[in-house]
């Protein structure tokens, strides 16, 4: 039997039920700041393009709060040189768009070159 998602102990149903500012009510302190204080233009245009049930949603909005209105939705998250496809699932409820998308590629390290060790760097070279 698989988990139910509870979100401090509401469904997904009931948190989509809920308005903005009852929603802000569940969230940490810092996020409820956030919601209370008012969304911007950028974030009122990703709502309605979700609200509309538009498929490529593309944002440079890494600092807007997930909601329970945008669970299910799709959306291309903006990394500083390309975007990166997000699926917004119920987990994701309370966090920021950017958490999603890491903006820095990992470190690699390939082989040593010449000179690189003491070891190398005493071979005489003929």
């Amino acid at each position: 039997m698989a988990k139910k998602f509870t979100y401090r102990g509401k469904t997904i149903e009931e948190l989509k039920k809920l308005s903005i500012e009852e929603f802000a009510k569940l969230v940490p302190s810092r996020e409820r700041r956030t919601l209370l204080k008012g969304t911007s233009e950028e974030h009122k245009k990703i709502l309605e393009k979700i609200r509309e049930g538009k498929n490529k949603i593309k944002t440079h909005c890494r600092d807007m709060i997930i909601i329970p209105e945008m669970v299910g939705s799709f959306i291309q998250i903006h990394h500083g040189n390309g975007w990166t496809p997000v699926n917004i699932l119920e987990d994701m409820v309370g966090h920021r768009l950017g958490e999603f998308t890491l903006t820095r590629k990992r470190l690699k390290h390939s082989a040593p070159g010449i000179g690189a060790t003491r070891s190398s760097a005493s071979l005489s070279v003929r």
